[in-house]
């Protein structure tokens, strides 16, 4: 199985939601059943989503997560709930478990991201921090103000 985005499935779901507006720029949780349970944290940045696994979910107040990036998507995605066929990359069961819109308040990129987020579920500044010299290792936590 490939590790990245099949460009088949990739493809369809561009296909399929391409005409859907939404509010910018997106954010967006989506709980996925793949062969773990995660959560992928996306915000549209540069025309595609910049992407996170969550391991153990979204934080909570005074909780930081490991946010393990992963690979951008097309904008598409952020409205994507359904299956991921057997065969594609995180094949398995996806829904929407938070999004709105953010507003990009710092990005230094590859060392830190602060969002304002304007979700259902998660209101206000967060914090994506990168680590080294973990490539893809991130901390993602409230900010209190």
């Amino acid at each position: 199985m490939s590790e990245e985005l099949s460009e088949f499935f990739c493809n369809m779901i561009v296909e399929k939601y391409k005409d859907i507006q939404l509010a910018r720029p997106i954010y967006v949780i989506q709980e996925h059943h793949a062969k773990r349970l995660h959560w992928d944290l996306r915000f549209e940045i540069d025309g595609v989503l910049k992407s996170w696994v969550l391991p153990k979910g979204a934080p909570q107040e005074k909780e930081r997560r490991l946010a393990i990036q992963v690979e951008d998507h097309p904008v598409e995605y952020a409205v994507f709930e359904g299956k991921i066929p057997e065969g594609n990359y995180g094949a398995g069961e996806v829904r929407i478990w938070d999004n709105g819109t953010f507003n990009l308040e710092s990005n230094k990129p590859d060392k830190k991201i602060i969002v304002n987020i304007k979700g259902r579920m998660l209101k206000g500044n967060y914090c994506l921090i990168h680590f080294k010299p973990h490539d893809k290792n991130w901390l993602f936590f409230k900010v209190n103000n």
